[in-house]
């Protein structure tokens, strides 16, 4: 489902950012293969130095088709970025995308607090982004970030993922599929 970034997938990425659905709402924009490798370079070298992590999506059949990042670290929190090729919309590879980076972040890192920035006019991102329980509203939470990122005519809404909350919502989630489980065994 992840792995780290390799310059070998550039070719696949780049043909599917390239898409005026997906284009206008990623964070590394890149106008040519070229660019675009140069890009994931520089991506790989700051996770080398703790300061990015940034994984390629793949399909069930391991080809690459998104990625995810977290940009900014600092002080224990990060903010996440996320692209999936259109081809791929709607069939369940953000989610499963969003749980397992979660999982490797938030149990391998010192990493506490993941920030989602979503511009207000992306409607799919922010239905994508509120359909996770572990997913709270920011904006009233930290106003001085809102207005940081808000300085440059793009209106941002902030979300927030804390690592407790996380683990405990997938503690009763496993919770209730054991518990789930064991009644069809005793049924």
């Amino acid at each position: 489902m992840l792995k780290k970034r390799e310059i070998a997938d550039c070719g696949a990425l780049f043909e599917l950012l390239k898409d005026p659905e997906v284009f206008p709402f990623v964070r590394q924009k890149a106008d040519t293969l070229d660019e675009y490798m140069f890009i994931t370079k520089q991506g790989i070298e700051l996770e080398e130095q703790k300061r990015m992590i940034s994984r390629t999506i793949l399909d069930e059949w391991g080809q690459p088709i998104g990625t995810i990042s977290l940009f900014d670290i600092r002080d224990g929190t990060g903010f996440l970025g996320t692209w999936i090729g259109k081809p791929y919309f709607g069939k369940g590879y953000n989610k499963a995308a969003k749980e397992a980076f979660f999982d490797e972040v938030f149990s391998q890192t010192d990493i506490h607090t993941i920030f989602m920035r979503i511009r207000r006019e992306n409607h799919r991102s922010k239905k994508a982004a509120l359909k996770f329980p572990y997913v709270l509203p920011a904006n009233d939470l930290y106003p001085e970030i809102l207005n940081e990122l808000n300085q440059n005519g793009v209106t941002y809404d902030l979300f927030e993922i804390k690592k407790e909350h996380y683990f405990i919502h997938k503690r009763h989630v496993e919770s209730f599929c054991y518990s789930a489980d064991s009644q069809l065994r005793e049924a």
